[in-house]
């Protein structure tokens, strides 16, 4: 008997640039540009300070943002402190650190730099100087210089405006609420540019307008860059609107989110750049002693909590791949639900319809019915438009409350009218993936789901919705059943002349962080019995008055969890092995057993059968049946050939007591896990009795219905 503690990751070794380059050579062929992006997220592993459990923001977060933002300043990139995003229950917009320079290489900024990005052991700043680098940019631009009495006092316009006009005197964009309709200038609506200057940090500060040309913004940058140095200003805080984009500049920004901070990548033009980019982000999360996974008390390993989104568009809204081809994203969603793999396999361990992005058929019955007409009227439309696309699909993006940021596929920023500025930009966002543990995994993701969208948009897909009832939930929340969906899915776009590559596949389809555990049983000599023990997917439903769940968190009752059991054999043996699930002890004394009606399935190397169980961890408080008790730990009983084991699953420490503080390590983490995993020889094999049919679903015995 060997108890493993899990599996390594699947490495690609040599030839991934190969592989890559493979990739984007075959969607130049077929004519298709599909540019990619990413939202990374990364949490302090160490921490259990709230900012990094569960808050956007919090004392230490801003500086980490900082240092992480200096480790990715390119020479010559220009560091812009822009708005971030402000949502329902926050008083105030978010912080954003964003870079912003040229995709073929040259400057874009010449000027002092942001003091956040000053190497270390500079010479001390000199005292700001926000009136002088005023007035002699104001010479500069042939601009009017003047004074208020408000925050950025020193002020310059240009253009043709009257100085008593009252918008001249409008609060700097700091710390102000975000208007309902979206941040505007007006004045640069007119041609006219307000410019403010004041202190901060130490450093003069200047509050950049809103520019809608890149040609202009960069000859405005410029000035600024000569009257800085002219002025004699050593370090410079440029704020405000944002920048300009289009397909010869990038812009990334660095954001904060609940437990982790966000980098919101530029788009990539193919993999092979997005894996350089992802890369060169993790490298320097990691140096910042960020991570993208999540170590527990207990052992078990997560994601960073942030999620690790996926963007799609083109090099502009009119060269959008959704435009281009308009049957692209009506397939989509039809090939997503004919797939569940591609919505859980990369997901979180709690999924479904009250999760951050649910599918379509987890709603309510009615919209799945009206989906398929709204499907099937953009089948037989000629030459759909980018807004009929968005006004026939929106509606049924999003999650039961209406909000069309929580969905499985997010089309916010496709061509929404009501989303100013960012809202018709030719691109969608998945959204049902987990952060991957590493930037190679992240590139086989991107590669996998390139490839699906470069198969949709070349080739044939019927807009069929199949109508999975209760077998999504129970059948695909076992890993073993969204694998083999995902080699489906595999082999469909490498038959579709899309392929990923061995390595890539061999990276995407290991799920080392799911093992609970795995155990080799059987006696000596003999192959053995593999019980491999698997966290599945879960789907936790909401608690309390749903019309009050507003804002960006929602209560959840999270007690449940579900597990997979997996055995695999040779020569028969596991067709004669019993897989068992105790559940306190019988009236006449003796462990209570009931056996499990395991499924046979084809593992495609040896004989195995499957099953899932789900119990209650512990008592939410608030939470659903209240009066349901927790279970630890969860004791299965293999039998086979007049052999027996019992395998226990700890959620906590065996025998009681308490972890010292969150594992230091990886290695810590394993070895906390291993301990809770506890395989122990049966002298006799129990007497088993059948679950009862109330506890069972096809793929599932859930125990809680005992208790």
């Amino acid at each position: 008997m060997a108890v493993k503690g899990g599996r390594e990751e699947s490495g690609l070794g040599g030839g991934l640039d190969k592989a890559l380059a493979k990739h984007d050579a075959r969607l130049r062929e077929r004519g298709l540009r599909v540019w990619l992006g990413a939202e990374p997220t990364f949490t302090d592993p160490r921490s259990t300070e709230p900012e990094w459990i569960g808050a956007a923001e919090g004392p230490t977060k801003a500086a980490r943002a900082k240092r992480l933002w200096r480790r990715l300043a390119r020479p010559g990139a220009l560091a812009l402190r822009t708005i971030g995003r402000q949502y329902p229950d926050e008083e105030a917009p978010r912080w954003s650190f964003g870079l912003w320079e040229r995709r073929h290489g040259g400057p874009v900024w010449s000027g002092p730099p942001d003091p956040a990005l000053r190497p270390e052991g500079a010479p001390p700043l000199r005292a700001p100087a926000p009136a002088r680098l005023r007035d002699v940019l104001a010479a500069a631009l042939e601009a009017q210089a003047f004074e208020t009495d408000d925050a950025l006092p020193h002020r310059l316009v240009t253009g043709e405006v009257a100085l008593d006009d009252p918008r001249l005197g409008r609060p700097p964009l700091e710390g102000r609420p975000v208007p309902p309709a979206g941040l505007r200038d007006p004045l640069a609506e007119e041609g006219c540019r307000l410019v403010t200057f004041g202190e901060e940090e130490g450093a003069t500060v200047l509050e950049l307008p809103r520019f809608e040309d890149v040609d202009l913004f960069l000859a405005f940058l410029e000035v600024v860059a000569g009257a800085a140095h002219e002025a004699g200003v050593d370090a410079l805080v440029l704020r405000g609107h944002g920048p300009p984009v289009n397909e010869r500049v990038r812009w990334q920004t660095i954001t904060p989110d609940p437990g982790v901070i966000e980098v919101n990548m530029a788009p990539a033009k193919g993999v092979a750049s997005f894996h350089a980019d992802t890369a060169r982000i993790h490298a320097a999360a990691e140096a910042e002693g960020l991570a993208p996974t999540r170590r527990h008390y207990n052992g078990a390993l997560t994601d960073s909590g942030g999620g690790g989104h996926l963007t799609f568009g083109g090099p502009s809204p009119d060269a959008s791949p959704f435009f281009l081809e308009p049957r692209l994203l009506p397939r989509l969603l039809a090939y997503l639900n004919q797939h569940p793999s591609l919505s859980y396999f990369f997901g979180a361990p709690a999924m479904g319809g009250s999760g951050q992005a649910p599918r379509p058929d987890e709603g309510a019955r009615e919209l799945f019915l009206e989906l398929e007409l709204a499907l099937e009227r953009l089948e037989r439309a000629e030459a759909p438009s980018p807004e009929l696309l968005w006004g026939t699909l929106a509606p049924f993006l999003c999650d039961r409350f209406g909000n069309t940021h929580r969905s499985e596929v997010n089309v916010e920023k496709l061509w929404n009218p009501w989303l100013p500025g960012r809202g018709k930009l030719g691109v969608i966002e998945l959204r049902a993936l987990r952060q991957a543990p590493t930037a190679l995994h992240a590139t086989a993701r991107a590669v996998l789901f390139r490839s699906v969208l470069a198969r949709l948009a070349k080739l044939p897909f019927p807009l069929e919705l199949k109508d999975w009832g209760h077998e999504l939930h129970d059948r695909f929340a076992l890993p073993f059943f969204l694998r083999a969906d995902l080699e489906a899915v595999l082999r469909d776009v490498e038959q579709a002349g899309f392929p990923v590559e061995r390595g890539l596949k061999a990276e995407l389809v290991a799920d080392p962080h799911r093992v609970v555990g795995e155990v080799d049983l059987g006696a000596p000599g003999e192959a053995p019995l593999t019980l491999t023990v698997k966290q599945a997917v879960e789907f936790w439903p909401l608690v309390g008055d749903l019309t009050k769940q507003g804002g960006t968190t929602r209560l959840v009752d999270s007690s449940a969890k579900r597990l997979e059991l997996l055995l695999r054999g040779e020569g028969g043996r596991v067709g004669r092995a019993r897989v068992g699930v105790r559940f306190g002890d019988a009236p006449g004394g003796g462990p209570r057993i009931f056996g499990l009606p395991m499924v046979q399935v084809d593992d495609g190397e040896r004989e195995a059968v499957v099953f899932g169980g789900r119990y209650r961890t512990f008592v939410p408080n608030p939470g659903l049946h209240p009066d349901l008790p927790a279970h630890d730990p969860l004791e299965l009983v293999v039998e086979q050939g007049g052999l027996a084991w019992r395998v226990a699953l700890h959620g906590w420490k065996p025998g009681g007591g308490v972890y010292p503080g969150i594992p230091e390590d990886d290695a810590e983490a394993a070895a906390r896990r291993i301990e809770r995993f506890v395989v122990t020889p049966l002298e006799a094999p129990p007497t088993q009795a059948p679950a009862p049919r109330s506890a069972l679903t096809r793929y599932t015995f859930d125990l809680r219905r005992l208790a």
